[in-house]
């Protein structure tokens, strides 16, 4: 045994600091062109398009949790050999532009409609250009390698001319129509909202009960909102309520209208609930909607687009809705029609998502897609195999809202979007324009002033980012996109849409996958957001922690299709697994590691070196099938535990022996494992840790770039299961030796003379030397008396391990701190059969509680033992 291996010294500094690299390290990459796909490339394709956020955004911490995993999954295929395009993009996100501009507008003391329509649109192209797109530039913070020359934005000419393009198809179809119908409706914006734009609300309100009719047709009805009365146009009652048989088909008079309405029979009334009885009013209600058109009811609109009572014929006309509700309601109670008042009232309500008013269900003409057919085209592809949902459990989710859809309102009261491509004539006729054709001229000749749902664009951005509807190269190369990660939240507001407009304009589904996760939420799975004060900033924690760190926080959390916690104690955990990757690399470099020397074949390596590298082949193929999986979770704990324990609590231990005590073949062999171990697992965590590895990997291996770099591949050649299973030996005599030395109140770095012997030890004897370095532990010399022992069972056999203990422990001190610790067992023992022995506490606490507390109990039991075992070995003092 020689001492001839001197630690080199490495260009890398000290300890990482993620705020001094991160920003060169990206825009490095960005220059080098190593995000841009190339078209005409003959590697197989992969492409993701990211989920195109609001322009009006910036990161929260959902984003940052999908553009993680997106970006993880696209790096591993780039370094698969695929050819790799993840594009970026940004929706123009109608609503909320215009509730941006049109706030700033108020501010001046002006609004869009004294603005008009040219203007007001001009004024959002200047804050778009100014102010929009603040995420894109916090992506680059987050390390997204994104395709930068093919940034795409909704409105850009090329998608706008695909929107133009798909509507004229459909509506040459007969798949878009117009028509009145019941809508989501916004007084403050005067506008339709979609689903996705509604947020329902629990909120306290009166639920008042009133007469219509006198005498024995009198019949008690009660609502909400008591201006809707004024729409009413039947009471409804269930067929087989024989209170009400008898007023099936008669009519009472409406109050306050002088109109009178009918007494209908319909089933969807529920007999149980209130007095059973209901007022329908059509036009200002869903449920009543369809009342109304099952039995053929008037359907009267009694409000404006403001949320203005209009048209009644009232004292409430030009009331605004929530002041002729309490108007309709004292007016009524002068004439004793009020019977019963319930307030406060809890129940839902929808609310603007942007606007925060409540929304007013509204009979209105729009512009609407008949889905049944582009429906069943994509739940077909799902049923068939075209597609795959993953989670496979995720499967019925998307057939619920994929079966069940009704017809898309795509109309919206708006300046800002895609204008609907349709011209109205003077003689009532209706032309829709395509991209390529001159709209109708001459007088009288007007266009819809109405713009598209924003999600009639996004729907198309897996196909019109990437060119359609001109056949380019981009198009021929990337599509069908492979996979797209998104939240099962959106899965029917955007996957469904997806999925139709791309079978339906290309014939081919839009991905072949759809990886559905969860919610990003706090430690305690609570959702969060910023009234209930647990919402997070994510560039805030990079100015932490570091990107990398959030970054392997939300990847480890991300079991597919369920929801992910989250705290800054996790994040910080993850600075800790990234310092200590650093340090570990470090000191494999300082001490000659080569990721470019040939590994040895395996005869030539120690049993150590067999063993860490059967264990990396393992981890190889763990982590490419969970990735290949979208278990980014499960990949990540993976890497974790491995890095954290085999490698460096354990290898890089056993190496040191090897390095400063071996000949000069032996040092040689121990260099290249470690550079190839290291280099293996840079490879691997890249996808997750994309910067910290991409310092680390260069100045390892002095070669180009991470990003770049071919992902591993498991040979098996140096898998030896007599290896594994003395290295496994080694690892829990160790464990057990330094348990033993900590019972025994010795300092980690003290030295004690000790004999091992034993039948497991003959198995093992070739790592006597690492063994005695990892616990501290000299050869015996002449007139060696070992004071205390244990015995170790081994795969082999026991190994009994003697140690002279003589003069390395304050006897005195020792029995002081075992005392204390006794007491506070005893203690701890006490509280847990005091708490078993109650049985008021046991009736009540729930199984996982007492199952806690009966732990504890046997634990305190354990280590009462343990102490007393250790006191009776302390000589008397």
């Amino acid at each position: 045994m020689t001492e001839n291996a001197q630690p080199q010294q490495t260009d890398l500094p000290g300890t990482w600091n993620p705020a001094d690299e991160e920003a060169s390290l990206y825009q490095r990459w960005v220059d080098a062109g190593y995000f841009t796909a190339d078209p005409t490339s003959d590697k197989p394709p992969f492409t993701v398009v990211i989920p195109p956020p609001n322009v009006t955004g910036s990161l929260h911490i959902g984003h940052a949790f999908e553009h993680t995993l997106i970006d993880a999954i696209t790096r591993y295929h780039r370094m698969l050999g695929d050819e790799t395009l993840y594009l970026p993009g940004m929706d123009h996100a109608s609503i909320a532009v215009h509730a941006l501009v049109e706030k700033q507008l108020r501010a001046e003391g002006t609004s869009r409609r004294e603005l008009g329509r040219e203007a007001f649109v001009e004024r959002v192209w200047q804050w778009k250009n100014e102010h929009g797109g603040k995420i894109l530039a916090q992506m680059k913070r987050l390390g997204e390698g994104v395709d930068w020359t093919r940034e795409r934005f909704t409105m850009d000419d090329g998608l706008s001319k695909a929107v133009n393009t798909i509507f004229k198809k459909l509506f040459d179809d007969g798949l878009i129509y117009r028509a009145e119908r019941l809508v989501n409706w916004s007084p403050e914006l005067r506008s339709v909202l979609s689903d996705a734009e509604v947020k329902h609300e629990e909120v306290e309100g009166e639920l008042v009960s009133m007469r219509y009719g006198d005498g024995e047709n009198a019949i008690v009805v009660a609502t909400t909102r008591m201006e809707t009365m004024l729409g009413d146009t039947a009471v409804a009652v269930h067929p087989d309520d024989e209170r009400y048989t008898h007023l099936i088909g008669t009519e009472v008079e409406l109050p306050l209208t002088g109109r009178k309405i009918p007494i209908v029979a319909d089933k969807h009334v529920d007999p149980e609930f209130g007095t059973g009885a209901v007022k329908v009013t059509p036009a200002h209600d869903p449920n009543d909607f369809e009342i109304g058109q099952r039995h053929d009811l008037p359907m009267i609109t009694i409000m404006d687009e403001q949320g203005r009572i209009d048209g009644t014929g009232t004292e409430f006309d030009g009331m605004d809705r929530f002041e002729a509700r309490v108007a309709v309601r004292e007016k009524l109670r002068e004439q004793g029609r009020i019977v019963a008042e319930k307030r406060p009232y809890l129940h839902s309500v929808g609310h603007s998502e942007r606007s925060k008013e409540p929304i007013e269900p509204r009979l209105s003409l729009q512009w609407f897609v008949k889905v049944g057919p582009l429906a069943k085209a994509a739940g077909d592809a799902v049923r068939d195999g075209r597609v795959d949902v993953h989670p496979p459990e995720m499967e019925k989710r998307y057939f619920d809202w994929v079966d069940n859809l009704h017809d898309w309102c795509i109309s919206r009261q708006l300046w800002w979007g895609h204008r609907i491509p349709v011209w109205y004539g003077p003689n009532d006729e209706v032309v829709c324009v395509g991209p390529d054709e001159e709209p109708p001229s001459g007088e009288g000749w007007t266009q819809d002033p109405d713009v598209l749902d924003t999600w009639f664009s996004s729907g198309l951005w897996p196909f019109s980012t990437l060119g359609w509807p001109e056949k380019t190269p981009d198009l021929n190369k990337f599509y069908p996109t492979s996979v797209l990660v998104t939240g099962y939240d959106i899965l029917f507001f955007w996957v469904v849409r997806m999925m139709m407009f791309g079978l339906y304009a290309t014939g081919e589904a839009p991905f072949k996958t759809i990886a559905l996760h969860g919610m990003v939420r706090d430690q305690f799975g609570k959702k969060m957001s910023k009234t209930a004060g647990n919402g997070v900033d994510p560039i805030e924690w990079m100015d932490r922690y570091g990107t990398d760190a959030l970054r392997f926080t939300l990847t480890r959390g991300a079991n597919p299709g369920t929801d992910v916690p989250i705290g800054e104690e996790w994040v910080a955990g993850s600075r800790n697994f990234t310092t200590k990757l650093w340090n570990a690399t470090k000191f494999a470099m300082m001490n000659g590691a080569d990721a470019n020397a040939p590994l040895p074949a395996a005869a030539e390596l120690t049993e150590a070196d067999r063993w860490i590298l059967g264990r990396l082949d393992g981890v190889v193929t763990e982590v490419t099938g969970y990735l290949a999986d979208y278990q980014f979770a499960k990949a990540t704990d993976t890497l974790y535990q491995f890095t954290w324990t085999e490698l460096c609590d354990w290898y890089l231990e056993l190496s040191k022996v090897q390095v400063f005590q071996g000949d000069e073949a032996r040092v040689t062999a121990t260099r290249a494992v470690l550079g190839h171990v290291f280099d293996t697992v840079l490879k691997l965590l890249h996808p997750f840790i994309p910067f910290i590895t991409e310092k680390l990997w260069t100045a390892l291996t002095g070669r180009e770039s991470l990003v770049i770099a071919p992902w591993p591949v498991a040979d098996g050649s140096y898998a030896d299961g007599v290896a594994d299973k003395r290295i496994a030996d080694v690892q829990k005599l160790v464990t057990e030796v330094r348990r033993f030395r900590a019972d025994q109140g010795l300092k980690p770095s003290q030295k004690v003379a000790a004999r091992l012997s034993g039948d497991g030890f003959a198995e093992i004897t070739g790592h006597d030397e690492p063994i005695r370095s990892l616990v501290r532990l000299t050869q015996p010399e002449d007139g060696f008396a070992p004071s205390a022992s244990l015995e170790v069972g081994l795969s082999a056999g026991v190994v009994t391990v003697e140690l002279d203990l003589s003069g390395t422990i304050d006897v005195a001190a020792e029995r002081k701190r075992l005392q204390k610790d006794l007491g506070a067992a005893e203690k701890e023992l006490a509280q847990a059969e005091a708490k078993l022995g109650n049985q008021a506490f046991i009736d009540k606490a729930p199984e996982p509680v007492i199952g806690k507390i009966r732990a504890r109990k046997e634990t305190a039991v354990a280590d009462i033992e343990r102490i007393n075992a250790r006191l009776a070995t302390l000589p008397a003092s």
